[in-house]
């Protein structure tokens, strides 16, 4: 028996000035696919054929390289004349997932991954194409199965697995928040947020909240109109009497921020009725450090928080007053403050101030990054300017392994689910590390892209794969670590898309992209899945992208 199955293609190329919402096509192609069923029931991909027209309308699937005339190369060839290989598609995804007794089908080797969606749409029955992304091996296909075969020596009589995913999404500027100063961090409240999930609180759509720490001393509170709801104190009534350089959400009604005046600081944020006003207040002065604080990592159902400080060392703190111990009167910034261990602000306020549950000393250099392990809260990893990174027992505060690099490490993430670390770089590139014990290796794998110091990190909440990095190159590049390409180096990780910012738009520049970043360095950047990306830099502004399914499982 043999089946065909129609399939209008919209492809194009995208004018100058035009977006993927308003370009209109300049053609499309109406593909046959040529199915016969055999008795075992798997299908056999007996031809093809294309028939383009011109005709105007909508761009539907811009991600794919349009220009590529080989992915349309299996034209109107039967069987006997194209080599072709038995594939099994698959994917994890139910809800775009072929029925259980769907059989393999044999398909020309020539097919590259756009004849490969079209073909995937068609079986899903879908009357709008979605496009996606294919992977062989764990690895994305980015060339026709016949060059993959080759290049990795798998014999076309082998039934080949192939997964396929819902492809990249560009992600689409949302809005930016103007500053007066630089904008050192970023963190997001929502419903899908983890000082929401911690606190088991509820965030209604539309109330989420973007925190921001700046170069001027004040963190900001911002809604998702770009309308500030609250502002910290200055020096003079409790505030910071440097740059603040980290700014965390704990809870939705308590803050954590550090910077060059050496000190943690937590906070007390309260909203008005409505959400569009609020404040937020000093509650805890925290001491210990001799240098900047550079980074925080916060974990509130263990009431504890990690500082990584340019004296060397990383800080573990407790979040409640009671469990902290006095703070270091040397450390204290007034003759007043080292005798009643408090100092007054005014009439009515007092800020407690504590020191640290330890101080953690073994880095050889300033110490960049510290966080806590996703899946366990009493372990630590530290990264530091002395190239290496740290595994901390944060019960017995006793360091536990050194993984020693060939570059100063400037920023840190958690990949738990694949039992790795992200280290970004100051060599331009961010490397994995396995922390185990029992890794034989440093470096797992290398992820390269970006032009300038990687200088902040955040995992993907949408994918087990995912990972954004914030560069002084001033972009952020979106990874997937199956996305790879071999050079020099050999196998090597490639961003799957890179943002821009778009203060560099607005100025008119020709060149979104400034050698060296000036000018739009990104210090920050938080991922989250109800908001989108934040990030935060340079050119003063928190800047929001997002798109729908950025990343696949």
């Amino acid at each position: 028996m043999i089946d065909y199955l129609l399939c209008f293609l919209r492809v194009g190329r995208l004018g100058s000035g035009e977006t993927p919402r308003t370009a209109q096509v300049a053609a499309s192609a109406a593909v046959f696919f040529f199915l016969h069923s055999t008795v075992d029931g798997s299908k056999i991909l007996i031809s093809t054929r294309i028939v383009k027209h011109t005709f105007s309308g909508i761009a539907t699937l811009q991600n794919f390289d349009m220009n590529d005339s080989s992915d349309f190369d299996a034209t109107a060839t039967s069987s006997a004349t194209q080599r072709q290989v038995r594939v099994q598609l698959t994917s994890k995804q139910e809800d775009i997932a072929l029925p259980d007794n769907a059989g393999p089908i044999l398909v020309p080797t020539s097919l590259r991954r756009y004849a490969l969606s079209t073909l995937v749409n068609n079986l899903l029955g879908n009357d709008k194409p979605i496009p996606f992304e294919f992977l062989i091996n764990g690895t994305f296909l980015r060339t026709s199965i016949d060059e993959y075969l080759t290049a990795n020596g798998i014999s076309a009589e082998t039934t080949l697995e192939i997964e396929y995913v819902r492809a990249l999404i560009p992600p689409l500027h949302i809005a930016s928040f103007q500053h007066d100063d630089w904008v050192s961090s970023t963190d997001v409240l929502s419903a899908t947020s983890p000082a929401a999930s911690w606190a088991s609180a509820t965030i209604s759509q539309g109330q989420e909240k973007i925190l921001s720490g700046s170069y001027d001393g004040l963190l900001r509170v911002w809604n998702m109109s770009s309308q500030i709801v609250a502002t910290s104190p200055a020096a003079a009534d409790g505030g910071h009497t440097a740059s603040i350089k980290a700014a965390k959400f704990v809870t939705p009604n308590q803050i954590a921020s550090a910077g060059l005046d050496r000190t943690v600081r937590l906070w007390k944020y309260s909203e008005g009725e409505g959400g569009f006003t609020g404040t937020i207040a000093p509650q805890l002065e925290l001491y210990g450090h001799k240098s900047g604080i550079n980074s925080l990592a916060v974990h509130a159902p263990s009431n504890r928080i990690l500082s990584a400080s340019s004296d060397h060392s990383v800080g573990f703190w407790s979040t409640k007053k009671s469990d902290a111990p006095a703070a270091p009167e040397d450390l204290l910034p007034s003759a007043a403050s080292r005798s009643s261990k408090r100092r007054k602000l005014n009439s009515s306020v007092t800020v407690p101030q504590r020191g640290p549950l330890a101080l953690l000393s073994s880095h050889t250099a300033p110490v960049s990054a510290a966080i806590f392990d996703a899946k366990d809260s009493t372990v630590g990893y530290s990264a530091s300017w002395d190239h290496s990174l740290r595994t901390w027992d944060l019960v017995t505060t006793t360091l536990v392994d050194t993984r020693t690099t060939s570059h100063s490490l400037l920023s840190l993430e958690h990949l738990p689910e694949l039992n790795l670390l992200a280290a970004g770089t100051s060599a331009r590139h961010i490397t994995l590390i396995d922390p185990r014990a029992s890794a034989t290796t440093i470096s797992a794998m290398t992820l390269r892209g970006h032009a300038n110091a990687v200088v902040s990190l955040a995992r993907d909440p949408h994918s087990t794969y995912g990972l954004i990095s914030g560069s002084h190159d001033g972009t952020c590049r979106i990874w997937d670590i199956r996305a790879t390409k071999t050079d020099k180096d050999g196998v090597v990780g490639e961003s799957v898309y890179s943002i821009s910012r778009k203060s560099l738009e607005e100025q008119g520049k020709s060149d979104t992209k400034r050698v060296g970043g000036e000018g739009v360095k990104v210090f920050s950047v938080c991922w989250d899945k109800t908001v989108g990306i934040v990030s935060a830099g340079e050119d003063k502004r928190i800047q929001i992208n997002r798109g729908e399914g950025v990343l696949s499982a």
